[in-house]
């Protein structure tokens, strides 16, 4: 064999171009074993229900079970780096939203991971959150409370499933537009913040619809107010906190799959067409309007251009509110 042949420019880029070849075509065998979807938040949360639902239906279209994983706190931030840290291999992926890729750059001054490195998938649903308010509190209505809050400056608390969250975005920006004294107060998840509301632990609490309505129907809290621009279609007959004197109030959680940093082009729009195909099924959909969520999807690039939409309207908030984070 002509060893100095192997050296030569033409044979050694013929060799990159097969190698360069050989990995491009390796994706194509995906999956062959198990996903995981990172949640950053507690089992049972609003994005841990819809991921569940994502995953059943990934399995289904992937052949191969995915898993869901909890790794709740610190606003999102454990999943997050536990996601970001994990190989590119198409193998992990993080149920992702307003914390996780948005607004921790703007309240942590070093994030343990870096939100545009995460390979974006597809943008998933959004949903509102509802203002609810212990029953034995002496206010029906948010104009009532807020009367209230200003005859009783700090007195009244609010939860909130993370600092950094939308829901303490959410009671951070009421604060300022009634300009009301009102003190957060953070808790992991709806699993930890639910009961402390329902004993009176705290007065009010930010929480995604679809486990806000529940205890509304059941008269056990009361609903004070949708954060979205407008009505939510599970609940029509809640009043947008905008529509009672707080115009351009929307501010409601988003969930977005994307990858951890590196993971392939191949692998990437497999994912994004699989997820766009079941968010368009019947029987997801229904499902996902049971639980006040709004489908999405979309292309990459959609995903995208969203985010970069929510960045500066984040950062204008953060940088309003004062709020910073260690």
């Amino acid at each position: 064999m002509n060893f100095q042949l192997l050296r030569t420019p033409l044979v050694a880029a013929f060799v990159s171009t097969l190698a360069f070849s050989a990995s491009a075509q390796a994706p194509t065998a995906w999956p062959t074993k198990p996903i995981r979807i990172v949640v950053p938040f507690q089992a049972g949360s609003a994005t841990d229900l819809l991921s569940r639902q994502i995953g059943t239906g990934l399995s289904k279209s992937l052949g191969q079970p995915v898993l869901v994983e909890n790794k709740p706190g610190a606003a999102a931030m454990i999943g997050s780096t536990a996601a970001a840290r994990a190989p590119g291999d198409g193998y992990t992926l993080l149920m992702s939203g307003p914390a996780s890729m948005v607004t921790n750059r703007f309240l942590y001054k070093n994030l343990s991971y870096e939100p545009e490195a995460f390979e974006k998938v597809a943008m998933v649903a959004i949903t509102p959150n509802v203002l609810l308010a212990n029953p034995d509190l002496p206010f029906k209505t948010l104009p009532e409370m807020v009367a209230y809050a200003k005859a009783n400056p700090g007195k009244l608390t609010y939860a909130s499933f993370g600092a950094g969250t939308t829901s303490h975005m959410a009671g951070e920006f009421l604060r300022q537009a009634a300009g009301i004294d009102l003190v957060h107060v953070p808790y992991k998840g709806a699993a930890e913040a639910i009961p402390a509301l329902l004993a009176g632990q705290v007065s009010m609490y930010f929480d995604t619809i679809m486990t806000a309505l529940p205890q509304v129907k059941a008269g056990k809290l009361r609903a004070l107010g949708v954060s979205t621009a407008t009505r939510a279609a599970m609940a029509p007959d809640i009043p947008t906190i905008a529509e009672q004197g707080y115009p351009g109030f929307d501010i409601a959680p988003w969930y977005g799959i994307v990858a951890s940093p590196g993971t392939p082009a191949p692998v990437v729009t497999k994912l994004n067409t699989e997820i766009n195909k079941l968010l368009t099924t019947p029987e997801f959909r229904e499902r996902l309007v049971a639980t006040g969520a709004e489908a999405r999807g979309g292309s990459v690039a959609d995903f995208e251009a969203f985010i970069k939409t929510e960045i500066p309207r984040t950062e204008k908030l953060v940088r309003q509110s004062g709020i910073t984070l260690q």
